[in-house]
């Protein structure tokens, strides 16, 4: 005859399963306390990895989810230019049903709270941006353009420029990135160390989105004048402008019309790809 069968095997597993829900739940709430408490750092490598060094976060306070740092525009790896936003610039990330949401914070140079909302769906990426009205636009200091490297770092540009927008968003999708909405960048009282005359004048660029993104630049005063329009195709900028100085300026406004663009008499032709 078989001997009975006995239950201790079921009560060792029994006794084992609490120890294993155990490990399970530390496990767990570590991965959730690294995502939760994941430092600044993680979010500041991750942003020079993307940009190629271009765009960088230094001297990073905080967390990946809640932190701050000083931001640094370059012109990528080896370059000497860099320059850094005055004050620090601060950051929100919170998950949404559909993605993302990122609020920055910059005292020097925005009103208020800029949110950018990253949804993913089937059809691909949108990112959505809060606007920023014409009354209160976001301020941005245009010596930070000479840590871009060429032609930035030559033009050593001051002034101020302030960006507005509405239902501006970027979107993409397998046939690339395309625009909608509007956003328009006021370059105020510009000057350049290559002329003497200071400043050279104020400029309008506008950006119209759709199928196509379109440019507009114009001028709003000033002794140099400056015009053009251009469009997104495929991901690359057509643009096509001139530059030409008010004739009792001419002298003063030589040198950087012809660094600028390509002189053809009086004025000098502005042409990107």
């Amino acid at each position: 005859m078989r001997p009975p069968r006995t239950h201790a095997t079921p009560h060792f597993r029994h006794g084992r399963a609490p120890w294993g829900w155990a490990a399970a739940g530390v496990l767990l709430g570590g991965l959730l306390g690294t995502v939760a408490f994941a430092p600044a750092r993680w979010l500041a490598a991750s942003v020079a990895q993307g940009s190629d060094a271009r765009v960088q976060l230094l001297a990073t306070q905080g967390t990946v989810w809640n932190g701050s740092a000083e931001l640094v525009l370059g012109a990528g790896p080896g370059s000497q230019d860099a320059t850094a936003l005055p004050g620090r610039l601060a950051w929100r990330i919170r998950p949404t049903l559909s993605g993302l949401q990122l609020a920055l914070q910059a005292p020097c140079c925005l009103p208020g709270p800029w949110v950018w909302t990253a949804k993913a769906s089937l059809a691909g990426l949108q990112l959505q941006l809060s606007d920023l009205s014409d009354a209160q636009p976001a301020h941005w200091p245009s010596t930070l353009l000479a840590g871009l490297g060429t032609p930035w770092n030559t033009l050593q540009l001051q002034g101020t420029l302030a960006l507005s927008s509405q239902q501006l968003a970027l979107h993409w999708q397998r046939a690339g990135w395309s625009v909608s909405g509007q956003a328009r960048l006021d370059a105020t009282r510009m000057s350049t160390s290559l002329s003497t005359l200071k400043p050279v004048g104020s400029y309008r660029l506008t950006l119209v989105g759709g199928p196509s993104p379109a440019l507009d630049l114009r001028t709003l005063d000033g002794s140099l004048q400056l015009s053009g329009s251009g469009h997104w195709n495929a991901g690359q900028l057509q643009f096509n402008g001139e530059a030409r100085a008010a004739p009792e300026r001419a002298d003063a406004l030589a040198n950087l019309l012809n660094i600028i663009g390509r002189r053809d008499g009086a004025r000098s032709i502005i042409k990107v790809g």
